[in-house]
């Protein structure tokens, strides 16, 4: 807490995170409507500018091309980009986390294994990755079954693009962990290797899979916005903040600025504090840094 205090980059990065994430979870009793809702909109409201150019007093930050009250949008947008992106990094945690635990207590071939398809998958950009099984579950899916499954899909997607950091580092901590002498006893007295793994190893190669926790979740975030932005991800009746910026580039050049730059800001705020904070937590595990 004291090194907390003394980081003002730590502490406006955790205000605006609480804010934005407080803000978007609770989006459907702080939104004036509800985006998803065709009734709660007019296409008579739309292409409203903020309240500071003249704008509805109803809309606070204008509206969009469709009517829609762009804080409501923003906030909705900003709870779905912050579901999928939780989702997938916890899913990447665990994958990452129990391959590279296993890999670095086991060896051998097991070991050899794992790290040669991750080194295959560093070898290419998160994001081909995600485009690729995206399209690999286009092909395999009916239309219909990949349209309301699409949450899901992108999901995995981000995930299964993210998990060689965890595997890596988790798998270079077991490495130095298994060799310890509270690791040996447990061996002597006839622990199970899994037991050992997850009772005695795991706990003790937190920290720096904490710190990564923090910084994927920002690329999970900046992934999905990136995929709805090339109109892969979420469609435009599901409006994450990709999907609101891509609708917003197509009136960037018409003067209605606020459709595109409001939930840009957004988005860049809310990454740049949870890697601000990421940071921090590596400054904080790590007294060589401080």
């Amino acid at each position: 807490m004291w090194l907390f205090r003394r980081s003002p980059a730590a502490m406006l990065a955790a205000l605006v995170a609480v804010v934005i994430i407080g803000a978007a979870a609770l989006a459907p009793w702080i939104a004036r409507t509800d985006p998803y809702d065709l009734a709660s909109f007019s296409l008579m409201d739309g292409f409203l500018p903020p309240v500071w150019q003249g704008g509805d007093a109803r809309f606070l930050l204008g509206t969009d091309d469709q009517g829609r009250d762009m804080v409501s949008s923003i906030l909705y947008g900003a709870r779905l980009s912050l579901l999928i992106g939780l989702s997938a990094m916890a899913l990447a945690t665990v994958l990452g986390v129990s391959l590279g635990v296993a890999a670095g207590y086991i060896g051998g071939r097991f070991d050899g294994m794992v790290m040669r398809i991750a080194d295959i998958q560093l070898a290419l950009p998160a994001i081909l990755t995600a485009l690729l099984i995206d399209g690999i579950a286009r092909g395999i899916l009916p239309r219909e079954v990949h349209d309301d499954l699409r949450v899901a899909v992108l999901t995995l997607a981000i995930a299964l693009s993210l998990w060689v950091n965890f595997a890596r580092t988790a798998r270079a901590s077991t490495f130095v962990e298994r060799n310890k002498d509270y690791v040996q006893a447990a061996i002597i007295m006839g622990q199970h290797p899994l037991r050992i793994m997850i009772r005695h190893i795991l706990p003790n190669i937190l920290g720096p899979l904490l710190v990564i926790m923090t910084v994927d979740l920002a690329s999970a975030i900046l992934l999905e916005a990136t995929l709805s932005f090339l109109g892969i991800g979420l469609p435009s009746d599901s409006p994450s903040l990709g999907t609101l910026i891509r609708i917003g580039m197509q009136f960037l050049l018409s003067g209605e600025w606020w459709i595109l730059w409001l939930p840009t800001l957004f988005l860049v705020a809310l990454v740049v504090a949870i890697n601000l904070l990421g940071d921090f937590l590596r400054d904080l595990l790590n007294p060589r840094l401080r």
